[in-house]
């Protein structure tokens, strides 16, 4: 489909996101409110900075089945783009979306400005827009399994690399049809995992024993490749091959990371010039290590009480209800650690050897885990008394 669109002088200027993730659930906390806040900056973002098309390079949804607020936030989004803004989105499902519950409707919301790719075709076609520079021509390459480009293409197609290659073989061969031997700019939308990419806990794996790595290799030939799937924004190979990452953390292990979208301008040869503008988090995802007393005092005067956070207790003795006590200062705990009871000297795994130790050895290992002591010998012998009433199936007042 061709756009005929007339852009700034200085060319075609894109915003790249990816991994919205709507609907998402983060130890049983709805992040809906949360992604609500951060899409409204992006509308923001696109509209302040007069961008010519909005890029989301899939996992639009958390899940193939999302729940109804969560359609309809991405509808409310979707329809201040399109109508309200008059900016033109493609985006391609991600290995989260249902591919084909994602692209319904897909042809009729073309006339809308909204494009999307739930699968592939055996010859791609692409959405074309036009400036006073010529055309550029936007592929989306979704998520796609090896077994399924294999039926498509009819090629031999073992991996995701394999996958990858006959779709931008695909893609080069329509590009060249299309154009008949002149060039124009290309820009990729893909969903992938590109090897030697940095990870995060959130991501789910697209297959096990790195199968589901590619080449960033096969992006080389396009001008601007926006990739979806890695959380962390980063570029691969080159500075046009880029992720934009995730627009909120997904998990305590991206709590370093810094969210962002993706401006890109593209000049008349096809350059680019790349800013992440940052996003911020209705609430950040953190973590806080020290003793219960220093965060309950720390917590009466934190201006970031409402983050969610990652709790890790150097206590040592055990507490009666923790999480209770935390929740008063710092009401979004979502997880408790306790390495101050994990030391060398006392895990609690249990061993085959402490297995077989007698009930009196097991009691005296967990008193000292808890109390960070060891039993009296008064203690001990009231012990020993109670296990001796328990063997017999007795109060301990018959047995002294």
């Amino acid at each position: 489909m061709l756009l005929k669109i007339l852009f700034g002088p200085s060319g075609v200027k894109l915003l790249h996101t990816s991994d919205w993730h709507i609907g998402r659930q983060f130890h049983n906390v709805s992040l809906l409110e949360d992604q609500q806040h951060v899409l409204q900056q992006i509308l923001k973002i696109a509209e302040t900075e007069t961008v010519d098309a909005v890029l989301i390079a899939g996992d639009i949804y958390d899940r193939s089945v999302p729940p109804a607020l969560a359609v309809k936030l991405l509808d409310d989004v979707l329809h201040t783009l399109c109508k309200d803004l008059a900016i033109p989105v493609l985006l391609i499902s991600g290995n989260h979306d249902g591919a084909e519950r994602l692209a319904f409707g897909s042809r009729q919301l073309q006339a809308s400005g909204l494009h999307i790719i739930g699968s592939i075709d055996a010859e791609p076609k692409p959405v074309v827009l036009q400036d006073q520079f010529g055309e550029v021509a936007f592929y989306g390459i979704p998520y796609l399994e090896p077994n399924q480009a294999r039926q498509v293409f009819g090629a031999d197609v073992s991996s995701h690399d394999d996958a990858l290659q006959a779709i931008v073989n695909a893609i080069t061969d329509s590009e060249a049809s299309l154009t008949k031997g002149t060039t124009r700019r290309t820009v990729v939308l893909s969903h992938c995992f590109i090897d030697g990419g940095e990870e995060s806990e959130s991501e789910r794996p697209l297959s096990v024993g790195g199968a589901d790595r590619v080449s960033q290799r096969h992006f080389l030939p396009f001008n601007y490749t926006a990739l979806g799937h890695l959380h962390a924004p980063q570029y691969k190979g080159a500075e046009h091959i880029r992720y934009s990452g995730s627009i909120l953390k997904y998990s305590f292990s991206e709590e370093r990371q810094k969210k962002s979208v993706t401006l890109v301008e593209m000049n008349a040869k096809g350059d680019c010039e790349i800013e992440k503008i940052p996003l911020k988090p209705l609430r950040e995802m953190r973590s806080i290590e020290g003793k219960l007393e220093d965060i309950l005092e720390q917590g009466k005067t934190d201006p970031q009480a409402e983050d969610y956070l990652l709790i890790r207790l150097q206590d040592k003795a055990a507490i009666l209800d923790v999480m209770g006590k935390l929740r008063q200062v710092y009401p979004n705990v979502l997880h408790l650690e306790r390495p101050g009871l994990m030391t060398e000297a006392s895990s609690h795994t249990a061993s085959r050897e402490r297995l077989n130790k007698g009930e009196m050895n097991l009691f005296e290992d967990f008193y000292q885990q808890v109390c960070d002591e060891p039993l009296s010998a008064e203690q001990k012998t009231l012990m020993e008394k109670v296990i001796n009433a328990a063997r017999k199936g007795k109060d301990l007042a018959e047995v002294e």
